[in-house]
Parts: C-alpha cells; sequence; structure tokens
C-alpha cells in the first residue's frame, strides 16, 4: 500500500510503498529526534497501523515547530510536578519560548535552588512513569466547573476569554492542564532537561497584577544537546554585559535616577563616539542627511501620528503653558515635519533623513534588563521618502548597508524574517493593494536577488506595512535583534506626506523606517557579550598600555606614550611604581588590546616589547613598525 510522507528525512515528501498493514514504527525509521508523528493531521503512536493513503507526518526536535512542542510538553511535566510538591500552587501559563520554556505560577513562599531540585527529581519520576498525553476537548462550561472545583483561577480566567464554545485540555496521568497543544506522545518521550531560574512576572505582564514566580528550564532529546546548553549559559554568564559594562567601566544605571536609564562612563563613551562617528561617515556616503528633532513635543502631534490612541500607556507626558506635551517616543513625526517644511518634486526623491535620536519610553520594570531593554535609548533611525518606481533600490540599498554594517562589527550569520500581512484579513492593515503588493514584492525581490534566504511570516506585518527583521547571530549562537526594515503606509496619509509628480499633481511619498543598529544601548551590549568584553582593537576605548618597568625609564616611556598618542591611537599609561607583572595583570583585566613594555634594555636599543590581549609576548619591534601594524588591524578594523 502507499502512504503520504512529509519528513526532513525524505529528499521529497511524496506518495511511498509500504508492506500492507504496517505499523508506524516498522514502516519508517523513528528515532529520538522525532518529537511527533501526525497522521492525518492527528497526534499518533509509533505502534499505529497504517492504512492506505494515510498522510505522515514526521514532526523533528530540529525544527521550530518540534522544539515548541517539546518544550511546551516539557513545560506540563514541570507543572505536574509542582502541583504534587505542592498542592496550593496555582498554575497560569507556561509556554514555549525561543530557548526552553517556564511556568507561571502562584505560591505563598518563594521558591528555592533546594525546591527547584525537588521538582525536577519529581519530573523524572514523571517521565520515567511514561504517562500517556491525551486531547480531550469539553464544553467551555464543564471546563470552567473544573477548575473552579481546583480553585485554578488563572485557568478561569483564561477560559473567560475564549469565544468558542468548546476548549481544549490535555491530561496526563492525575493532572489536566488547558492548552491548545499539540504535545508529545507521552512524559516519556522528555529525555533530558534542568529547571535554570526562578524571577519574578506579574499575572500578563500588567504591574497592576499579582506578581507570580517564573520557573525557567530547558529539555532537549539528547544529553549531549542538554550538556551544550549548560556550557553555552556558563559562558554567557561570563560575557553577561551587565557585569562587564560595571566591570570594564562602560556603563551604569543608578537607582537614584531611576531604572531603565543608561549613564555611559567614559569609556562607554568613547565606544558610543567611535560607533556614532563610523554610522554618520557611512550615512552621508549613502545619500542621508543628519538631522536633530526636539526631545518633546505637543500631544497634538501624537494624535495625529496615532500614537496617542494606540501606544499612550508606553509614552511619558508633561505639561508646558497649560498644554500638554509627551516626550517622544519614536523619531518619525519629528522627521515629516521636517520633509513637510518644505514642497517637493519628484525630482528630488529620495529624501533620506538620519538621526541618532534619543526616545523614551515607559517599558515594564519587570522587563529592564541591562542594556538591552530601557526606559530611554539612542536609535539610529532613518526615514526615506521615495516615489514608487525607487522603492527596489532604495530597499537594495538599505539591505547592503545593513550587512555591511553587521560584517564590519564581527556578525558573520544573520537569520532574516519577512513578515507580511494576513491575506485572507486585509481589512485589519492600513494603506491599499496596491501599496501592499508593492512593498513586499520588493522585499522578497530584494532577498532573493541577494540570494538571502529567509522565514515568511505570514500576518506578522505590523498594521501599517510589512517589514525584514534580521537576526545576528552571535560567538555563542544566540540570535539578537538587528536592523530593521519597515514600510509605513500609515503616517503619510496620517500627516498628507506628498511630492508633486510629473504631470503636476500630488502624490503619497512611499515612507520606509529603517534602523541598521537599532538601538546604540542594545547594540553595544550585545557586541559587549558577543566579543566577551574583548572588543576588536578599533573599538577598544584604550588600545594600547604602554608599560614602564622601572623610574628609570620613565622618560622613555612617556615619549612612546606622546608619540602613540600623536599618531591617533588611544593609550593609557602604567607608569607606577608597582611591579611589572601587576601592571600587566591590571591590562588584561582592562582587555586592552595591546600593552607596550618598556625597561631598560628597550631605552637602550631605541625600541619596544610587545604583549598581546590574551596572547601574551610577541617580541620586540621599533616604533614605526608598531604603529604601521597598529594601523593596518585598525583599518582591517579586526
Amino acid at each position: 500500500m502507499k502512504i503520504k510522507l512529509y519528513s526532513d528525512y525524505s529528499s521529497e515528501n511524496d506518495w511511498i510503498i509500504i508492506p500492507e498493514g504496517s505499523k508506524l514504527k516498522d514502516a519508517l525509521e523513528i528515532n529520538e529526534e522525532i518529537i511527533i508523528i501526525k497522521i492525518n493531521g492527528e497526534v499518533a503512536s509509533p505502534e499505529t497501523v497504517l492504512k492506505e493513503n494515510d498522510e505522515v507526518k514526521l514532526v523533528r526536535f530540529s525544527g521550530l515547530e518540534g522544539k515548541e512542542i517539546f518544550w511546551h510538553s516539557s513545560a506540563h511535566i514541570m507543572a505536574q510536578a509542582v502541583k504534587r510538591i505542592f498542592p496550593k500552587a496555582k498554575l497560569a501559563i507556561g509556554p514555549p519560548i525561543e530557548n526552553g520554556f517556564y511556568y507561571d505560577i502562584d505560591f505563598e513562599n518563594p521558591f528555592t535552588e533546594e525546591d527547584l531540585k525537588r521538582i525536577e527529581k519529581e519530573m523524572k519520576k514523571i517521565i520515567k512513569q511514561n504517562l500517556k498525553i491525551e486531547r480531550m476537548v469539553l464544553p467551555k462550561e464543564k471546563a470552567q466547573s473544573h477548575f473552579s472545583f481546583e480553585g485554578e483561577v488563572y485557568k478561569l480566567d483564561i477560559i473567560n476569554e475564549i469565544e468558542e464554545d468548546t476548549v481544549s485540555l490535555y491530561k496526563q496521568g492525575e493532572f489536566v492542564d488547558l492548552c491548545r497543544g499539540p504535545h508529545v506522545i507521552s512524559t516519556g518521550v522528555i529525555k533530558h532537561f534542568k529547571l535554570l531560574s526562578v524571577a519574578g512576572a506579574y499575572w500578563r505582564g500588567n504591574e497592576k497584577n499579582k506578581m507570580l514566580q517564573r520557573i525557567y528550564g530547558i529539555s532537549f532529546p539528547k544529553k549531549e544537546m542538554l550538556d551544550e546548553y549548560i556550557k553555552g549559559i556558563e559562558e554567557a554568564k561570563k560575557r553577561d554585559h551587565r557585569v562587564l559594562g560595571k566591570k570594564l567601566g562602560i556603563y551604569s544605571i543608578y537607582e537614584e535616577a531611576g531604572p531603565g536609564l543608561i549613564y555611559w562612563l567614559p569609556k562607554g563613551a568613547i565606544i558610543r563616539h567611535i560607533v556614532e562617528e563610523f554610522w554618520l561617515k557611512e550615512h552621508l556616503k549613502e545619500g542621508y542627511q543628519q538631522v536633530y528633532t526636539p526631545h518633546i513635543a505637543r500631544a497634538k502631534l501624537w494624535q495625529t501620528s496615532g500614537h496617542y490612541d494606540f501606544y499612550k500607556e508606553n509614552m511619558f507626558f508633561t505639561g508646558i503653558d497649560e498644554q500638554e506635551y509627551a516626550i517622544k517616543p519614536m523619531n518619525c513625526p519629528g522627521h515629516i515635519l521636517i520633509y513637510k517644511s518644505n514642497l517637493h518634486s519628484y525630482k528630488e526623491l529620495p529624501i533620506k533623513y538620519a538621526e541618532l535620536g534619543t526616545v523614551y519610553r515607559n517599558e515594564k520594570s519587570g522587563v529592564l534588563h541591562g542594556m538591552l531593554r530601557v526606559r530611554g535609548f539612542t536609535q539610529d533611525d532613518a526615514h526615506v521618502f521615495c516615489r514608487p518606481d525607487q522603492v527596489k533600490e532604495e530597499v537594495e540599498k538599505i539591505v547592503k548597508m545593513a550587512i555591511k554594517f553587521m560584517h564590519i562589527f564581527g556578525y558573520r550569520e544573520f537569520h532574516v524574517e519577512l513578515s507580511v500581512r494576513d491575506s485572507v484579513n486585509k481589512e485589519k492593515y492600513a494603506g491599499t493593494d496596491e501599496e501592499w503588493e508593492l512593498a513586499e514584492s520588493s522585499l522578497i525581490e530584494v532577498l532573493e536577488k541577494m540570494g538571502i534566504s529567509y522565514n515568511r511570516a505570514e500576518g506578522e506585518a505590523v498594521f501599517y506595512g510589512p517589514k525584514i527583521d534580521i537576526k545576528l547571530k552571535d560567538m555563542l549562537g544566540r540570535y539578537w535583534q538587528g536592523p530593521t526594515i519597515q514600510f509605513d503606509f500609515n503616517l503619510p496619509h496620517r500627516f498628507n506626506v506628498v511630492y508633486t509628480d510629473k504631470d503636476n499633481t500630488s502624490k503619497h511619498v512611499v515612507m520606509i523606517h529603517r534602523a541598521l543598529f537599532g538601538s546604540l544601548e542594545r547594540f553595544i551590549g550585545g557586541l559587549i557579550e558577543h566579543y566577551g568584553g574583548n572588543l576588536p582593537v578599533w573599538l577598544s576605548p584604550y588600545q594600547i598600555a604602554v608599560i614602564s618597568i622601572t623610574d628609570e625609564v620613565l622618560n622613555y616611556a612617556k615619549t612612546v606614550a606622546f608619540y602613540l598618542i600623536d599618531n591617533g591611537f588611544r593609550v593609557k599609561t602604567l607608569f607606577s611604581s608597582d611591579k611589572v607583572s601587576y601592571k600587566i595583570r591590571e591590562a588584561e583585566k582592562e582587555k586592552i588590546p595591546y600593552m607596550v613594555i618598556i625597561g631598560k634594555e628597550e631605552m637602550k636599543n631605541d625600541n619596544i616589547s610587545i604583549r598581546k590581549h590574551q596572547e601574551g609576548d610577541k617580541g620586540k619591534m621599533m616604533i614605526p613598525d608598531f604603529v604601521s601594524l597598529m594601523k593596518k588591524e585598525i583599518d582591517s578594523r579586526r
């Protein structure tokens, strides 16, 4: 008989011939990488006997769907273990996330490290029991009755928002949870796991609601995958920008000033200046005009833009002359006002405004995270005002510029997501079909022309236009939010942003938002973790440490330092009477790329000894040769 197989293992998803009456496990290769098996869309057991024309899909852990199912099932096992140990605990939600899973739990006592160990032990028992995971569909009222009897108030809250007459639940042994699914076939599929941490989380992310405890975990089908992940976590701790930022004197956040507000310390200010200087030079080369816009504007401006109605809870307000003002959360309206200050002909387009503009957003305190999630940040914002016939060319220029930026800052791998509208529910989106088709086709054509693979996210576009998001892969294999290219069919109409066309009629511009760094705070925080604080020479606050061995060589050491400074290098002098070994350790701690060691022999021979951070002694060198080597390394941006 024949069945249709959908599998990453098969070179073609096509009909295959198997013996009559075969069981799934006998007909197909089933291993620990297979998370679930679907027959005709339903989750099935390997023991299932196949029938003629069945459609079989093997879902592997390596795919996004497989990971979500595996981690969601792991969250249910953890919740079951919690309820066994702490029956009074109330369960909220337990979704899969980008790396692993969590479950939000309401319990009177804080979970301790010892509690996590107890929960892990119980999870192992549940996995060993290999409990079958069964889907149940119940009338909404019956589900409400069940969770009301159990005292699960958060489940009732969720059910009350469900519009359908029925809800799905999943049962494993004595444990029943509200869930859409799907899940693995049994608890025994989850082989290797670890609970990682506990954090606070407001119910539904609202500070007005109760604070719950969020237990994070990770799981894998193979032990070596778990071991590798744990190893990565340990390495990530060493690279944590919050630790390195303080240790290296890059930034600080002061409680008395308020959370989520970054203070750039001297060395951090140097890094930021280098990044800004590079940014401006590259933008001027690409035809952008630099602008600056105020930090506040009348609330009326944000009413026109729509932010007042749809984004108000994320904005800060103040009053001036009995009028309401808003601290800007975005730069777009300011750039539009500058564009509209003159009439523009089709011949002038494209017009490109770029700004390193600091904006402020009222982020929830629970989500603030070092430099990565803040309330005040500087966007490398730009807006391209162009004609429809210029769109493809401008998109291509932006993508090329984005890739150039990524490579220069040391990111070699990236993942691209294309967010497009839901083609069935077009009424949810601003703009015409013509505008959406032009924007989406332009983004797709550019990506395919440049040979860039991408994930198409249907229905994930924001209401005002499609976009490209580029996620940067760092040294540990983690992805960071990078460049964004976003069309906007909303603001040009709200503000009547037009140009005069060849036929002397007014036409709305095509407006493209784009940010290559996203925010300087997040980007530099990511760089610190990407490099583990060991920034390349061109980005390092100090590029060279000049170290004297004895006081006798002090004058020569000063002469060398001044010479290096005159040649444009950022130099730190370590001329104290401390032992040279101590001074070398200090330079290593500060992660200064090069050390110039000067003793009596160097003074006598008019040369210098070179040490490189993390590599050690590089031998002696004449000063001009060292300058030449440094300039070559800086020019190559290594």
